[in-house]
């Protein structure tokens, strides 16, 4: 091998990653959750995107790593890097379980031609790492039809009926949040996501399931027995594949390459036409039904009534109490635990004081964890794992002080873009590309901009980041990551501002897709917020807001103390008065 490719990823293709799959990490520094290590025998290069970049630099620092900036002027890509980096005969390698097979079959078509090969066979970072944390399963546990608003048998019995009109013998499943979602159970094998390691084979008939020896408790497997569905060791996933144990009567298997691994892939038998297709679990998944909104709607009064605590303490003691960014993050977690039906973090907790609100997806550690004091923003990105659903909500928090003219035109901006990609009203067949706009224009018109997308779907007490819904002005090669926006979907809402060794803004609310009227022209869409939680009002130049700027902040503060106040005490209920009168 001339060059070794490791991503972030893990069998599934999850976003984030169990501590064996952090090889990327092990190896580089960075800690960041995206991003691509490339090693020649020269040299070796980092790539990731915009959240990332001042953290990259600053863990990068002395490596000898040299880091690639995704997506600016100059940068090549990694294949661009490849193909004028290898020359014609030697082999880049990688772990073939770790790349999803579309991205392998496209990055072996481009360098063919350069007369470059693949070889995805070995896990070298194995092999390497002595003491790598063994990948672990742990206990799952079915959740209830009046949490997830479908059965089993109902969600299974819409697939299989899927096969059929597809013509199609089974489908595969391999991304663990689907999997999780088609069989109504949780896990926490991955951190802040309610998942298990698994894999699950639907065919017309019945369904197999493959995770952790002894992870499903003994009534619960004799339940899903009854309902058609075989559990097997995850260890006897592979051997499957090669030897089905059902007839194919189409001789046709549906998979979605842009999940499945490469190595899987390969195991099946030649004989087996694999159809890729967008995996139709992904799609229901990401449209609520019924009972999951009104529950998630009862997620984020518990989730508000946490963080509106939490900036009334943060506000109270600052300057006569020590604080520092983890014990902030801490205090928010107390308040957290303290709610109704709370299980964990959807994602560890952003808390930025200053400069550090300006590194994107900032993680506070002992040796960068710094006191908060009066006289700067505090960034703080947090969520909560709930029965009723998973939350995510950013506030930047004016600590101390009054703002500063500048302070206020960038947070005003910010207030700004958020109200108004709330406010939207669209027809249906508009994705988040057509809607992007109205978030990042009052930057825009300042000649100002955030290096992240403004928005990413939501699971139901599963990942925070949840594809294909997301805002985004940039059109992705990947189709499915243009999604129609749909009745049910929840999107974050998050413009942002980051001034560079200063301080960071970002303003993060849920939104949850509507129906609104229909006309003869088509079917008209709209948003309900989902987070209240109200904004930092010290830091407004009202000036700069239009009046229908402020009518939107004016009803949207409104709604925040009629659906949080009962959940507070006397004085925090006075200052939230306050606070969300009219302007």
């Amino acid at each position: 091998m001339d060059a070794y490719y490791i991503p972030t990823n893990d069998f599934h293709g999850s976003e984030y990653i169990h501590e064996h799959f952090k090889a990327r990490e092990y190896f580089s520094g960075f800690d960041g959750s995206a991003g691509t290590l490339v090693i020649t025998g020269k040299e070796a290069g980092l790539w990731t995107d915009g959240r990332y970049f001042l953290q990259a630099e600053e863990q990068l620092k002395g490596s000898g790593i040299t880091l690639y900036r995704s997506g600016e002027e100059k940068v090549p890509t990694i294949s661009e890097y490849l193909k004028t980096t290898l020359r014609p005969g030697q082999v880049l390698g990688m772990d073939g379980r770790l790349v999803s097979a579309a991205w392998y079959e496209d990055m072996e078509k481009q360098l063919k031609r350069k007369g470059i090969t693949m070889d995805g066979s070995k896990d070298l970072p194995g092999e390497i790492w002595e003491e790598r944390p063994p990948q672990e399963f742990h206990s799952i546990w079915l959740l209830s039809e009046q949490y997830a608003g479908e059965s089993r048998p109902k969600k299974l019995q819409r697939l299989q009926k899927e096969l059929k009109k597809e013509e199609s013998d089974a489908i595969l499943l391999t991304s663990l949040d689907d999997i999780a979602w088609l069989f109504n159970a949780r896990g926490k094998d991955i951190p802040c996501n309610p998942v298990f390691f698994s894999y699950a084979v639907v065919t017309q008939e019945r369904a197999w399931l493959f995770t952790g020896d002894g992870c499903i408790y003994k009534e619960d497997a004799e339940k899903l027995k009854t309902e058609e569905i075989v559990w097997k060791n995850y260890s006897e996933f592979h051997e499957f594949v090669e030897n089905l144990p059902f007839p194919l009567e189409h001789q046709r298997m549906l998979v979605d390459k842009h999940v499945i691994d490469s190595l899987t892939l390969k195991k099946f038998p030649d004989t087996i036409e694999l159809v890729d297709v967008f995996c139709p679990v992904t799609k229901w998944k990401a449209q609520k039904n019924k009972i999951e909104c009104e529950n998630v709607k009862k997620a984020h009064i518990q989730d508000g009534i946490a963080v509106t605590k939490f900036i009334y303490w943060l506000k109270k003691n600052i300057g006569s109490s020590p604080m520092t960014e983890i014990s902030a993050a801490q205090k928010l977690e107390e308040y957290r635990k303290e709610r109704e039906h709370y299980l964990e973090p959807s994602f560890d907790t952003i808390c930025g004081y200053a400069e550090h609100g300006a590194i994107v997806h900032y993680s506070a550690t002992e040796e960068t964890n710094v006191p908060l004091k009066p006289g700067n923003f505090l960034l703080v990105d947090s969520g909560g794992q709930y029965l009723e659903g998973t939350t995510d909500i950013t506030r930047t928090i004016l600590l101390g002080k009054e703002a500063t003219k500048e302070q206020k035109k960038y947070y005003t901006a910010v207030l700004c873009g958020n109200l108004r990609l709330a406010a939207a009203k669209f027809k249906h067949g508009c994705s988040g590309v057509s809607l992007d706009y109205l978030a990042r224009q009052p930057l825009w018109e300042l000649g100002c901009d955030y290096n992240h997308g403004t928005g990413h779907g939501v699971g139901y007490l599963l990942n925070v980041h949840e594809p294909p819904n997301a805002f985004r002005y940039r059109i992705l090669k990947e189709a499915d990551q243009n999604a129609v926006l749909e009745e049910g979907m929840i999107t974050s809402d998050e413009p942002g501002f980051y001034l560079s060794g200063q301080y960071g803004i970002r303003l993060e609310n849920l939104i949850l897709c509507v129906k609104r009227e229909k006309t003869e022209y088509g079917q008209f869409m709209g948003f309900e917020p989902l987070t209240f939680v109200p904004f930092e009002k010290d830091a407004i130049d009202f000036e700069q807001m239009t009046k229908e700027d402020k009518r939107l902040l004016n009803e949207y503060h409104r709604e925040v103390y009629q659906k949080i106040a009962d959940g507070l005490t006397k004085e925090e209920r006075e200052w939230l008065a306050g606070v969300c009168e009219a302007v």
